[in-house]
């Protein structure tokens, strides 16, 4: 799997889970709208930096980001 494919999923769907364009996300993290819309596309290779103040934006912790998909198309969910 792809990483960069995976963030940039896992942020697009909690974005709008939470509603918010990625203008709302450039407001709260500082982030460029043309970085979020690169990110989301799989073409940025964010660091675990940037993706700790992403998280903080969308009040979800970085892990959420990095979550590989399941195989029925949901997120897996660790119980460790």
């Amino acid at each position: 799997m792809d990483m960069r494919k995976l963030v940039g999923r896992n942020f697009a769907r909690i974005r709008r889970e939470k509603g918010l364009t990625q203008e709302d996300v450039e407001r709260l993290s500082g982030f460029s709208q043309q970085y979020l819309s690169g990110l989301e596309s799989g073409l940025r290779n964010p660091t675990i930096g940037t993706l700790s103040e992403l998280a903080n934006a969308l009040d979800v912790s970085f892990l959420d980001l990095v979550k590989p998909e399941s195989a029925e198309g949901g997120v897996v969910i660790s119980n460790n």
